[in-house]
């Protein structure tokens, strides 16, 4: 039987404590996920679920990563179709001072302004190029070197390609002579012809590649987007159901304390039996 009535064991209080205690350490588990917003802050709250978030994060990371690192090409390409597109506009310009310059009746004086403004717009289209660079690299420079950036977890690649072919043409046209009708119709035809001709071909590569550029950090926005969803879905706290366990273990907490000093009592009424 049972000692109900004792100054050395009281049952009453070892029941009473275990429940505050319960209380408290629940109070505490709910406090933390209150002021963390997060139901799985650590390995203590549960350890299979952390380890998968802590990967999770990880992954976030590494997509985080790549996406600078597509941004940082989309620079590099975006750059250099700015060069190229003001190349091609020149084009234009350039070509209305060849066809000037191949008409024989003009005279030496008019033959030397032509000139002298062809190689003006020639030597702007240098400059274009010279300009054409973005975090210290040039696709369209002399000597460039093709571009590859990683595109995904895998491993994958996108490819921004050396356009340097663009500074070769400029650089023939930038030399050529143009002293006569004859010259200047050669020149037309041959390296006039092979500059528009790489020009566009620039534009239509750069174009392509940084389309795709765009396209892949789109879909790493998203698929960041989706990661994220479910890392939350892992350990985000329900704050409104955490809001109202809160009130609950407090008025627990406090039923509780009072219970425990009731309980504490009881063997203050043993003196009453010696009285």
């Amino acid at each position: 039987m049972a000692i109900q009535n004792s100054v050395l064991t009281n049952p009453s209080s070892f029941v009473a404590l275990r429940t505050l205690n319960g209380i408290n350490r629940s109070l505490d588990t709910t406090q933390n996920r209150v002021s963390t917003g997060l139901k799985v802050a650590g390995a203590l709250d549960d350890a299979s679920n952390f380890a998968i978030s802590q990967g999770i994060r990880a992954e976030l990371k590494a997509i985080d990563a790549v996406t600078q690192g597509l941004n940082n090409a989309k620079g590099i390409g975006n750059v250099a179709i700015a060069g190229v597109t003001g190349i091609s506009n020149l084009l234009a310009d350039i070509r209305g001072k060849l066809t000037e310059l191949a008409n024989e009746g003009i005279t030496t004086t008019q033959r030397n302004i032509l000139q002298a403004d062809f190689n003006e717009l020639v030597s702007q289209a240098a400059n274009f190029i010279a300009n054409s660079a973005f975090n210290g690299v040039n696709l369209i420079e002399s000597g460039a070197a093709t571009v590859n950036t990683l595109s995904n977890l895998a491993g994958g690649l996108l490819t921004l390609t050396s356009q340097s072919a663009v500074n070769t043409q400029v650089g023939s046209l930038a030399g050529v002579t143009l002293g006569t009708a004859t010259n200047a119709q050669s020149v037309i035809a041959n390296n006039f012809s092979n500059l528009e001709s790489v020009v566009n071909t620039a534009l239509g590569s750069l174009g392509a590649e940084v389309r795709a550029l765009n396209l892949q950090t789109a879909f790493l926005e998203e698929i960041r987007d989706a990661t994220d969803e479910g890392l939350g879905n892992i350990v985000d706290a329900d704050l409104a159901r955490e809001s109202a366990r809160l009130t609950s273990l407090q008025v627990q907490q406090q039923l509780s304390t009072q219970t425990l000093g009731i309980a504490n009592q009881r063997p203050q009424t043993l003196l009453g039996l010696f009285g």
